[in-house]
């Protein structure tokens, strides 16, 4: 399946799914001097792309504080990082209202728990306590499993130009979800 990158928005942040993590997991804020323990997930998870030893500083580090406040650690039982996942600032084209879903990875011998969708809401309701109205994330059309848990979580996919439109038509092809009914064939 071609790997092509798409945007999903959630215009608003009202009935968001609560999602409690299985027995023994959580989440919690990251710190600052935690950039390696992230990379260290996110290269265990990650499988399209490679992770650059700087990546997390490109990607967070314009705001070192936001970090404590918008950057999680999703955690086991033992208190180890199997996860990670943001509640970040908007972005480029999205203002201030505009919160993002940023850098979601589940390590891959944690998967299919439901610490995605427990991470998600976590996300989505700091989203909400930090004062954002809507929401947006990037991802691709070969992440099948997150993009339905995407739109079971409400976020649309973003068909602004032909390339898009061709990329969910593929989505569609390989995902049964009601949202799509409306991506044209």
């Amino acid at each position: 399946m071609e790997d092509i990158p798409v945007r999903m928005i959630r215009p608003h942040l009202l009935d968001v799914p609560q999602v409690a993590f299985p027995a023994g997991f959580g989440v919690r804020l990251m710190r600052q001097e935690e950039a390696d323990i992230w990379t260290e997930v996110q290269r265990d998870a990650e499988r399209l792309q490679v992770i650059a030893d700087d990546l997390f500083a490109r990607q967070f580090g314009d705001d070192p504080p936001g970090i404590a406040q918008r950057c999680y650690l999703v955690t086991a039982p033992d208190g180890s990082a199997v996860g990670t996942i943001s509640a970040w600032y908007g972005g480029t084209g999205y203002g201030p209202d505009w919160g993002r879903i940023h850098w979601v990875a589940i390590r891959p011998a944690y998967q299919g728990r439901g610490l995605g969708r427990a991470a998600l809401a976590a996300a989505m309701n700091r989203l909400i306590a930090l004062g954002h109205e809507r929401a947006w994330l990037a991802t691709s059309t070969a992440r099948l499993p997150a993009l339905k848990m995407y739109l079971d979580f409400g976020f649309a996919p973003v068909m602004d130009d032909p390339e898009a439109v061709r990329a969910w038509q593929i989505v569609k092809a390989h995902l049964d979800h009601p949202v799509l009914a409306h991506v044209p064939s």
